[in-house]
């Protein structure tokens, strides 16, 4: 999937998550959405490869589930660096829940882009 089919998809999500998890998870409009979506593709451009680097021992214990942590924590930067006013997760344990649910989606729908 391209850069900026995937900055719109990971818009899309950030909306629907916070559609469906109004309490948790708050994002003010759909352009902060999509400020949120490329906040995120530089920080896993940037810094997530330094973590998964240093975690790669204990990733390596949990046969991988700590990408889950990893991925929860770039989306609490993520908050952090748009704003909590305008993109907003409430706990880690949401975080980790959007990280989960986005890396399945974004598995699938990659699957379907790739498959064409």
């Amino acid at each position: 999937m391209k850069f900026w089919q995937r900055i719109i998809v990971n818009a899309l999500l950030f909306m629907a998550i916070a559609g469906f998890f109004r309490n948790s998870f708050h994002v003010s409009s759909v352009w902060y959405a999509l400020v949120a979506s490329l906040v995120l593709a530089i920080l896993n451009a940037a810094i997530k490869p330094v973590l998964v680097i240093f975690s790669l021992p204990i990733t390596f214990l949990t046969l991988g589930l700590f990408s889950i942590v990893i991925n929860a924590v770039m989306l609490e930067l993520t908050s952090f660096f748009v704003g909590a006013q305008n993109f907003q997760i409430a706990n880690f344990g949401m975080a980790m829940l959007a990280a989960i649910i986005m890396s399945l989606c974004n598995a699938v729908i990659s699957g379907y882009f790739n498959a064409e």
